[in-house]
């Protein structure tokens, strides 16, 4: 994490040109964790792996992983000090730049490591924020990132500022504060410049909600389908592939950062919008999750969840649960959703047998490949729109009937005969009523509405 800067504040909501920083050259790293009495080997070697991945997107690489059993972190070192000394003396041999923590660190852990054993560290959160801040596009993503990073850095400034701790006399030279005799340290000028900042971007952040909640308000007669996940599972590929949204498809962890809806055209004809989302991860920091509101008002706001997970990961199981507590967080549980395995081409066809058992309502699909996505629109329609396939009798007067059906439900065929025309349609419920009266034959009994 970079020193704060005491960049102009101008927290409007205007095109503005993001300053990229100059990118030093790649950092090595150790990775660090706790394995915890309760924890299987296997789950403590995924999340070692996964922060590996982390490093990876953030451009450290990575040189070793070493981890520590016991039951609670040491409260001034996180971990114990002799197991400290022989990593920091491994470190120094393979000439490492830092060590990353696989869980967010107290300021007090932070500097002592650093003090008593001369290396540096960094912890999960830390890693996370630097991918978002080199992954955020829009204007509304940037300020989110930004407002994250403020509220990670002010309880650490002492340890960024370690080395600048005497009383000032004399104007900062960057400006921005009248601290000209004040007798304030630098520690506390750049705590009440982070303060204000984030009241700034709160501000802002308050004005794009309100705008969010004006445009849920233009398409509250749309249902809304929105898409979650464990972070690269392909929710931007599916829903590329759903809508032509052209959103950026990376193999990267939050490759997405910013919500994107569009309309979704169903074959009963309803007004659906579809979003794609952030993708969630273990030990989601909770103050990030607090900056991205605004991008997690598509999740509360929605009608049904498609919860996307992939399939190809041994990790599918754990990937389910994290999501989950997420959604939780966020107040979104309660929301009905779809489970889709993805990347089903990557299967073998007895493990496909065996997660529809595991979970008979779920949905297999491949969004690279384009498979079973006819069947999950299908699905979509049976328990968000609680859709009907039916048979009907009109007579040859009510033309007007039928012209409204091409409207708002699929027409599987007409056939006509010398007193009327029999269709077969599928309409959601809501519309049912206006057929009713000439249904002949339902051929889809449906099961209650998820």
């Amino acid at each position: 994490m970079q020193e704060i800067d005491n960049l102009p504040i101008d927290y409007e909501l205007e095109d503005e040109v993001w300053e990229e920083e100059l990118q030093e050259s790649q950092q090595t790293a150790f990775l660090a964790s706790i394995v915890r009495q309760n924890e299987t080997e296997q789950e403590a070697q995924a999340t070692l792996e996964e922060l590996g991945r982390l490093a990876d997107t953030a451009g450290i690489m990575v040189l070793g992983a070493y981890s520590q059993k016991r039951n609670q972190p040491q409260r001034a070192t996180f971990f114990g000090r002799g197991w400290l000394s022989e990593i920091a003396v491994k470190m120094h041999q393979a000439q490492a730049d830092i060590l990353v923590v696989n869980e967010e660190l107290t300021p007090m852990q932070g500097r002592n490591i650093e003090r008593e054993f001369g290396i540096r560290v960094i912890d999960r959160t830390e890693v996370i924020l630097s991918i978002f801040h080199d992954h955020a596009r829009t204007r509304e993503a940037r300020l989110q990132v930004k407002l994250a990073e403020l509220e990670y850095q002010l309880p650490r400034l002492r340890r960024l500022w370690d080395h600048f701790d005497k009383e000032r006399g004399s104007a900062r030279a960057s400006g921005g504060a009248a601290s000209r005799g004040m007798g304030e340290k630098q520690i506390e000028i750049d705590r009440r410049l982070i303060r204000q900042n984030i009241r700034k971007i709160k501000d802002a952040l308050e004005t794009v909600t309100k705008q969010k909640q004006t445009q849920r308000k233009m398409r509250d007669s749309a249902l809304k389908l929105c898409l979650v996940g464990y972070t690269n599972a392909g929710k931007s590929t599916l829903f590329n592939l759903l809508t032509d949204a052209g959103v950026l498809v990376e193999d990267k962890l939050f490759a997405t950062l910013d919500s994107t809806s569009r309309q979704l055209k169903l074959s009963t004809g309803e007004p659906l919008v579809i979003s794609d989302t952030v993708g969630f991860i273990s030990r989601l920091p909770h103050h990030l999750v607090a900056s991205f509101k605004a991008t997690l008002m598509e999740v509360q706001d929605a009608d049904q969840l498609l919860h996307l997970v992939d399939a190809s990961d041994d990790m599918y199981g754990y990937y389910i649960e994290q999501v989950n507590e997420v959604l939780e967080s966020i107040d979104a549980a309660d929301i009905p959703q779809i489970l889709v395995f993805n990347k089903c081409d990557l299967l073998h066809d007895d493990f496909g047998v065996l997660l529809k058992r595991r979970y008979p309502d779920c949905v297999l699909v491949s969004a690279k490949e384009n498979i079973g996505v006819e069947e999950l629109l299908e699905e979509v329609e049976n328990k968000l729109l609680d859709a009907r396939k039916i048979t009907i009798k009109l007579g040859f007067d009510q033309g007007a009937l039928r012209s409204k059906l091409h409207e708002i439900a699929a027409i599987h065929s007409e056939d006509y005969s010398e007193d009327g025309v029999e269709v077969k349609l599928t309409i959601s419920s809501r519309d049912l009523h206006l057929v009713s009266d000439y249904i002949v034959h339902n051929t889809k009994d449906k099961t209650k509405n998820t």
